[in-house]
């Protein structure tokens, strides 16, 4: 199931200060989906005075966890593309469930749920913020810290104890808990902080 937040894009002329770029989770319809646009609200609420767009990860997200890796050579080629016309511009990128997976990818973790197209080293001081949710590298065998000791220490990673997608739980409810669990709120400000310090 889809949020129904409308995702903004840049057009070409126009630059902003923040691009938030969000992979929404396994089977949800295009778009933010029902974690990254509460998320996305929240942290345009906590930026005032700032021009914020949103990307929208455009990817399969398939049941079968298999398209992590093109959904993250697409992040990092929408991050490409706005870094090289909008020198201004910093990033705030993220994801849910299978879109976290897109997003490990895209930092450059490496992972046995697929393998795609890292954000290039240069642009790597532009991503302020990352923020993922139920994120299946728990799962794994490896973490954040180890595999991406360049974004690890602006990295907000959230998982409910009983999240059965992250954390080894078997409340499936728990899984989808983070838009009322505060999860979300507490996320957005985590990014916020990093943009304002960023950019201040």
């Amino acid at each position: 199931m889809g949020f129904p937040f409308s995702a903004a894009t840049a057009s070409a002329a126009s630059c902003t200060d923040v691009d938030v770029t969000f992979a929404r989770g396994t089977l949800e319809l295009p778009g933010l989906g029902i974690v990254g646009g509460p998320f996305t609200q929240a942290l345009i609420a906590e930026l005032p005075g700032k021009s914020v767009t949103t990307y929208a990860v455009d990817y399969l997200a398939d049941p079968a966890q298999l398209s992590a890796g093109s959904g993250a050579t697409k992040m990092t080629e929408h991050v490409i593309s706005v870094a090289a016309r909008c020198p201004n511009t910093r990033f705030v990128i993220g994801g849910y469930s299978q879109g976290a997976t897109v997003t490990d990818i895209a930092a450059g973790i490496k992972t046995v749920l697929g393998s795609g197209t890292a954000i290039p080293a240069s642009l790597a001081s532009r991503v302020v913020a990352v923020v993922t949710f139920g994120n299946p590298i728990r799962l794994t065998g490896k973490t954040i810290a180890a595999g991406s000791p360049t974004y690890s220490p602006k990295w907000a990673d959230y998982c409910a104890s009983g999240d059965p997608v992250c954390n080894n739980g078997v409340s499936a409810l728990d899984h989808v808990a983070y838009i009322v669990d505060g999860s979300t709120e507490a996320g957005a400000k985590f990014a916020a902080a990093r943009v304002l310090s960023a950019t201040s």
